[in-house]
C-alpha cells in the first residue's frame, strides 16, 4: 500500500454562501406585509396550550397507533400496539400527576379519553 503524497482535500465553500442567500430570500417579506406579520399569523391559528389539548394530542397518537386513524404521511392505518399502550400509559400518568389541579371538565375529558382508548385497545388486541 503506497500513499499518494499528492492527495488534496478540496473544500467547497460556495455552498455556504448559497444557503445564506436562500435563507435571506426566505425571510424577506412578500408584498407590503411587514416581516413580523408573516411569522405571527400561524400562531393565531394554533389551539390553546392547555391540558385538554395535550391529552387530546396523546389520545390521537394512541388512536393512530391502534390503526383506527390513518397515518398522515402514508395515508394507511398502521397498527403498533406497544406504542399505543405507551401513549395510553402516558395519558394515565398525566391524569395521576395532575390530580387535584384539574378543572371538572378536564377531569371528565381525561377519564372519557382513557376509557375509550382502553376499550379500543382491548378490541384491537384481540
Amino acid at each position: 500500500m503506497t500513499q499518494d503524497p499528492e492527495k488534496k482535500i478540496i473544500v467547497d465553500e460556495d455552498w455556504k454562501s448559497q444557503v445564506q442567500r436562500e435563507r435571506e430570500a426566505a425571510l424577506k417579506p412578500s408584498g407590503a406585509e411587514p416581516a413580523h406579520a408573516a411569522r405571527a399569523a400561524p400562531a393565531a391559528e394554533l389551539p390553546p396550550a392547555n391540558l385538554t389539548y395535550l391529552a387530546s394530542s396523546l389520545a390521537l397518537q394512541a388512536t393512530m397507533s391502534l390503526g383506527l386513524v390513518p397515518d398522515p404521511v402514508s395515508g394507511k392505518p398502521e397498527k403498533n400496539l406497544p406504542q399505543a399502550k405507551h401513549f395510553i400509559d402516558t395519558l394515565e400518568v398525566l391524569q395521576q400527576k395532575t390530580e387535584g389541579n384539574r378543572t371538572p371538565e378536564e377531569s371528565e375529558d381525561l377519564e372519557v379519553m382513557l376509557y375509550q382508548l382502553r376499550m379500543a385497545y382491548v378490541q384491537v388486541a384481540k
